[in-house]
């Protein structure tokens, strides 16, 4: 009887270490458990699990608070994340939530024929003209959209499987064909060329945004975002990789010094800048040689953009960050613990 407890007690032990073995080697791998899984909605830019529950602070600042002079041209910051989150500022400081209309996780903005679009999961398709006031579009797809880019007089958003639609007014949209099932999460435009990136380091690249060929990146890690600056293409993913392109057809492997995820990506003030978890980013003057950095945060970092002299950083827990240097980073009141995606500016009429 004795033996057989001892032989019980021995199995039972060796399967508690090979589950631990299992969660240290996903821990490990900085998260590499999700890299690679073809679902935005459930992996594609969560570091942590987004709570649904609000900060008291969330609803301290809201559309009334802070009042916004509305000149013929003025400058817009917007923020956009979990549950419907928008905010917007007029200088990156002072931010203020506004009402979407929706409770969807919103992913990307863009600005163009005097409208700002937002899009996010489940086909979700906001417009505005002024950032204050959204309505709700029909976008003819149920697909959750990952960004939007406005160029030639067209909006383009990407999305999951392989999903493009198209609109000149962010009003009616049209699907389109994009010779993909894989998921797209970022889009831009240079070079008479949109370019859209995804998973499995997936590129197809469109002169019109309806028809689109398939590109070839030699890798198979995923996008995240595509950016297009100094006449270059560049593409940014997870473990570090940067592909650049002049063309968007044939693409460069470039060394970021990293390994970590690149969520996010923009050029401004001469410099180039990714931003990735734990507040960590890196920088680069010619896209070529980059640098390691940190904000002094130790929350994911997931959106950034360069407008009114000062580059502004978004992330997970209302994190907002600013600096008119890229070195030294201030931290800013965003009013809500709600994960924020990605920021805009805009000089919006």
């Amino acid at each position: 009887m004795k033996k057989i407890l001892h032989i019980l007690l021995i199995s039972c032990f060796s399967f508690t270490i090979t589950s631990c073995a299992e969660i240290i080697a996903i821990g490990a791998a900085g998260g590499a458990a999700y890299w690679y899984k073809d679902d935005i909605s459930t992996w594609y830019d969560d570091f942590s699990k987004e709570s649904d529950e609000t900060v008291a602070k969330d609803d301290q600042t809201t559309d009334s608070t802070i009042s916004e002079k509305t000149p013929s041209s003025r400058s817009l910051f917007v923020s956009v994340g979990g549950k419907g989150t928008i905010l917007t500022s007029s200088n990156g400081t002072k931010w203020t939530k506004r009402t979407s209309g929706s409770k969807a996780k919103l992913r990307a903005v863009a600005y163009g024929n005097d409208t700002l679009v937002v899009v996010g999961f489940s086909g979700t398709i906001l417009t505005s003209s002024d950032g204050t006031k959204w309505t709700k579009r029909k976008s003819g797809t149920k697909a959750h959209l990952g960004n939007v880019t406005y160029a030639n007089d067209t909006f383009v958003v990407v999305g999951n499987g392989g999903s493009v639609i198209t609109s000149p007014d962010g009003t009616t949209w049209t699907k389109r064909k994009s010779r993909t099932k894989t998921s797209l999460y970022g889009v831009a435009y240079g070079n008479n060329t949109f370019v859209a990136v995804g998973y499995k380091g997936i590129i197809i690249t469109s002169s019109d945004g309806t028809t689109w060929t398939k590109r070839t990146s030699n890798t198979s890690v995923e996008f995240n975002e595509v950016i297009y600056a100094d006449g270059t293409f560049f593409a940014f993913g997870f473990k570090g990789v940067i592909r650049s392109s002049s063309n968007g057809k044939s693409w460069s492997k470039i060394k970021s010094g990293t390994r970590m995820g690149l969520l996010g990506a923009f050029h401004g003030n001469s410099t180039f800048i990714a931003v990735g978890n734990a507040g960590n980013f890196i920088t680069s003057s010619d896209g070529k040689s980059w640098t390691k950095r940190n904000s002094g945060t130790k929350k994911h970092l997931r959106g950034i953009t360069y407008g009114n002299r000062k580059f502004v950083m978004v992330g997970n827990a209302g994190t907002i960050l600013t600096s008119p240097d890229s070195t030294t980073w201030s931290k800013m009141k965003s009013g809500t613990s709600r994960h924020l995606r990605r920021v805009f500016f805009e000089l919006v009429e």
